[in-house]
């Protein structure tokens, strides 16, 4: 008897570790989730994913747009600027954005195409190239832009304003081709399957500049 009542002790002492074990891995789960989206946008609906560079062979790749589908700019007095854009526009596309890319061309860039009109805020996780951050509203208008977005970081970006686009491009584009919040944006996309996907149709587009 004399042994036994440590023994029980010993056991319960574990199995209280063991709980408090698995509340806490729990919590740490959740802190480390947040509620952050794509390369991405941090409002709760996406989680960015966090996966092994070495796992997917497409994640160290240049970015390769699609040659049909491209975002146009036109900054107020200046001619309009062209950026070859990938489109994601799913969950998935979206949690994983620019993550683990080595190189993005001048004229290349992701464009974002969510749902509906929302705060969207975006963190640079996984992502080694710096960014602009262009937000974009679902009349296609620049709301507001990110500048330089730093590689490796979880700070939360963000602009004031609902956006239900963002095209993310290099650091430093917005400045050098002058542009800022009220600008045009024009999405051509000749895949008319991704178009209606997206939700953009021919009435929405704006006319090209002459």
């Amino acid at each position: 008897m004399t042994e036994t009542t440590p023994r029980r002790s010993c056991v319960t002492r574990f199995s209280a570790l063991a709980r408090w074990s698995r509340i806490a891995c729990v919590v740490v789960a959740l802190l480390g989730c947040g509620s952050v989206n794509g390369c991405g946008s941090v409002n709760g609906s996406e989680v960015q994913a966090t996966t092994n560079p070495a796992s997917s062979t497409e994640d160290s790749q240049a970015l390769s747009p699609r040659a049909e589908a491209y975002v146009e700019l036109s900054p107020a007095g200046r001619s309009p600027v062209r950026v070859r854009v990938e489109v994601v526009d799913t969950p998935e596309t979206r949690a994983k954005g620019l993550m683990y890319r080595r190189h993005l061309d001048e004229d290349a860039g992701m464009l974002f195409l969510f749902e509906r009109p929302q705060q969207l805020t975006f963190w640079m996780r996984n992502t080694y190239i710096p960014l602009d951050m262009i937000f974009i509203s679902s009349d296609w208008k620049v709301v507001g832009i990110v500048e330089k977005a730093t590689p490796l970081t979880d700070t939360p970006r963000s602009v004031f304003g609902l956006s239900q686009y963002v095209l993310e491009v290099n650091g430093g584009y917005s400045f050098r081709h002058g542009l800022s919040a009220g600008d045009d944006v024009r999405f051509v996309d000749a895949t008319k399957a991704d178009a209606a996907k997206a939700g953009v149709t021919k009435t929405d587009a704006k006319p090209d500049s002459q």
